[in-house]
C-alpha cells in the first residue's frame, strides 16, 4: 500500500472506470499521484478520491471537462460556485426547452387541433423604433428577448410614446437558408433618436393573412404551418417578409402560457379568396 491504490482499487473507490481514470489523465483532469517508470502503472492517493467524486458528479451533469478543471482549479468557494451556478442555470434552461419541445410533440401527435380564424387585414405604414440584423436561426430567440428589451429601454428612455404591440419582421432566407435578416420595432409617436443598434423604422405597409398563437413561441411553427397553407391552396401568397405582433409577450408576463402572437402571411388582396374561420 505504500504505492498507494492502485488504478483498480482506485475505480472500485470512485465508480470511476479504468478507462475513464485514464482519459482523465490524458487531457490533465485527473492524474495520478506516480506512475512506475518501469511497468507504467499508476498508483493513486487516498485524498484523490474526494476530488473524483466531485468530478464524477459533475460530468453526470454533463459539465464539459475544460469546466470541470476551472471548477478544481477555482481559486476560493465564491468563484467554484459561480461556476457550479452557471452550468446549473444552463441545464435548467435545457430542460425547460426540452419540456416546452415535449409538451409540443404530445399536442401534436394528439391529432389536428379545430382550425383558428384566419383574417384579412390592410396595415398601413407605420412609424416606429427599431432593430435590424441578420441573425442565423439558432440565434433568433435570444435575438428576439435582447432586442426588445433594448427596444423597450430606449422607449421609455426618449419618453416617447408607443404607437401599438411590439412587432417583427422575418425574412424568408431566415426560414429557408437558417439565416436572414430579422427587424424588430416598436411602433411610437414622436421622433426617435438613433442609438446604439436602435433606429427609427418605417414598418411597411402590408396585405396580410392573419392567425393568432396562443402560449410559447417554441410551437408557433404550427401556426404558421396552418397559415402558409391557407395563403397557398387559395393561391394568394406572395414574396415578403413574415410578420408578427406581440399582444401579450415576455415584457407583459413571464407567463409563456399566456402570451399571445398574430402572425401575418403577406397574401395578394382579392375578394374572391375570403377568409375563413373555424
Amino acid at each position: 500500500m505504500k504505492e498507494g491504490l492502485t488504478v483498480g482499487d482506485f475505480s472500485r473507490a470512485t465508480h470511476l472506470s479504468v478507462k475513464t481514470l485514464r482519459h482523465y489523465h490524458q487531457v490533465g483532469l485527473l492524474e495520478p499521484a506516480t506512475v512506475d517508470p518501469g511497468n507504467g502503472y499508476r498508483y493513486y492517493r487516498p485524498d484523490q478520491i474526494p476530488s473524483a467524486q466531485v468530478i464524477r458528479r459533475l460530468r453526470d451533469l454533463e459539465m464539459p471537462v475544460a469546466e470541470v478543471k476551472a471548477v478544481l482549479n477555482a481559486p476560493g468557494t465564491a468563484a467554484r460556485n459561480a461556476l457550479i451556478t452557471t452550468h446549473l442555470n444552463r441545464l435548467e434552461t435545457e430542460l425547460a426547452q426540452t419540456r416546452a419541445a415535449v409538451d409540443s410533440l404530445r399536442n401534436l401527435l394528439q391529432g389536428p387541433a379545430a382550425a383558428r380564424s384566419i383574417k384579412h387585414r390592410t396595415v398601413p405604414a407605420t412609424p416606429a423604433v427599431g432593430i435590424r440584423q441578420t441573425v442565423d436561426r439558432d440565434d433568433i430567440l435570444a435575438w428576439w428577448h435582447g432586442a426588445l428589451g433594448e427596444l423597450h429601454a430606449t422607449v421609455h428612455a426618449q419618453q416617447l410614446h408607443r404607437a401599438g404591440p411590439s412587432g417583427g419582421l422575418y425574412d424568408s432566407e431566415l426560414f429557408q437558408n437558417d439565416r436572414g435578416e430579422a427587424i424588430v420595432f416598436i411602433p411610437v409617436d414622436g421622433d426617435v433618436r438613433a442609438i446604439g443598434r436602435v433606429e427609427p423604422f418605417l414598418v411597411p405597409a402590408a396585405e396580410l393573412a392573419v392567425i393568432t398563437h396562443h402560449g410559447p413561441l417554441a410551437d408557433v411553427d404550427l401556426a404558421y404551418a396552418e397559415l402558409g397553407s391557407y395563403a397557398t391552396t387559395h393561391e394568394i401568397s406572395v414574396d415578403g417578409p413574415l410578420r408578427e405582433t406581440y399582444l401579450r409577450d415576455a415584457h407583459d408576463t413571464p407567463d409563456e402560457t399566456r402570451w399571445e402572437t398574430e402572425i401575418g402571411w403577406p397574401v395578394f388582396r382579392a375578394d374572391n379568396h375570403p377568409a375563413h374561420s373555424a
